[in-house]
């Protein structure tokens, strides 16, 4: 890779003292892969942005557990997780991702739950202020470790999940498909574990629930008329183009997700979730094929998508201009889209399949 190895890039993450430091680190970076993704994309450096994502979050995690115990605070009182969520969660960020993140610790004999909760709401502060200074902007959902409905603990995290369950109205199952992404980025893996197991357990034993969660992961539509037209925006600045990422990738990700739920797989990547679904014989070595080439194909596109810096923050609109969309590139496009089309078709099948076989 040109300018900078891997190594030297994330060996120069692990020594960084600062904020300030790393966000240089990642300024430089952010150019060199846009280089790449200009003139070719393969997934390897899909791998290598996230891989660089997640040195970055780790570091400002540990970073800002230093700050605190410099200030007087000590070290954390119980063992945590700071999660990601997202693309994040999935291990798919673009070089312009948002944070989508949470923070899960453990319950304590020895320290006050108001105790435990000041701890983790400074700490939760110290963390988005030097993502924030990394460029990342807060998730507008707020979807973040700040927002206390995702920083508790982890028998505060269940009921809140399980009272989720019990009222699948489609703001709670909305929350319910964020929480099936979660990944731990920092501290215990074990704590995302019990949860994600206690979240697969539940669906396992109340098939029933597995309707509403198709519900809302339908709700994205492909970009692709019923005569086989791409279907372009028709107003405004992105007037021509298409919308990539609401348009192709989500409802790729969202019908492979509730599969995988279906089937009971912890795996958080679609391209996992689509092997391990391979693997356990739940589909077929053609379908899991055809999905992982349109997957690779909403992928290099949504890189490719413009980026812009508003206020120092990285961000994009997920769209392909009309002037991206040559001849070969909507060919591509076209073919994911008929691909996401039958694979929406297959979830809804496969559901309602699955809830029909339970009940009798």
């Amino acid at each position: 890779m040109n300018h900078l190895s891997m190594e030297r890039i994330l060996e120069r993450i692990e020594q960084s003292e600062q904020f300030d430091e790393m966000r240089i680190t990642r300024d430089q970076v952010h150019e060199m892969f846009r280089e790449h993704l200009l003139f070719s994309y393969t997934p390897e450096i899909g791998q290598l942005i996230n891989q660089v994502h997640d040195a970055l979050i780790q570091r400002t995690v540990l970073l800002a557990e230093q700050l605190l115990e410099d200030e007087g605070y000590g070290k954390p009182p119980v063992a945590y997780a700071f999660v990601l969520l997202g693309s994040g969660g999935r291990r798919e960020q673009t070089l312009w991702s948002d944070q989508d993140n949470g923070l899960i610790y453990e319950e304590s004999e020895s320290h006050t739950q108001e105790q435990l909760d000041a701890y983790f709401d400074r700490l939760a502060s110290y963390i988005l202020r030097g993502l924030d200074i990394l460029g990342y902007p807060p998730c507008e959902g707020n979807v973040i470790s700040s927002n206390p409905q995702w920083r508790k603990s982890l028998t505060s995290y269940t009921d809140m999940m399980m009272g989720w369950f019990l009222e699948p109205d489609w703001e709670n199952v909305r929350y319910l498909l964020i929480m099936a992404d979660m990944r731990c980025m920092y501290g215990s893996n074990e704590l995302v574990i019990k949860l994600k197991q206690a979240f697969l357990a539940y669906v396992h034993e109340n098939p029933s629930v597995l309707k509403y969660l198709l519900s809302n992961t339908l709700h994205h539509k492909i970009s692709l008329g019923i005569f086989g037209h791409l279907i372009t925006e028709r107003y405004g600045e992105d007037a021509g183009g298409v919308d990539i990422k609401y348009g192709a990738y989500i409802p790729i990700v969202n019908g492979i997700r509730l599969l995988a739920i279906q089937a009971g797989i912890q795996a958080t990547s679609t391209v996992e979730r689509i092997q391990q679904l391979r693997m356990n014989a739940v589909v077929s070595e053609q379908l899991a094929a055809d999905w992982e080439w349109s997957f690779a194909v909403a992928l290099r596109l949504r890189d490719m998508t413009p980026f812009q810096l508003e206020d120092e923050k990285y961000t994009t609109r997920g769209k392909l201009t009309a002037e991206q969309l040559t001849k070969e590139t909507r060919a591509a496009l076209k073919q994911c889209l008929r691909t996401g089309m039958e694979l929406q078709k297959y979830v809804s099948k496969s559901i309602e399949s699955h809830i029909e076989r339970e009940k009798g």
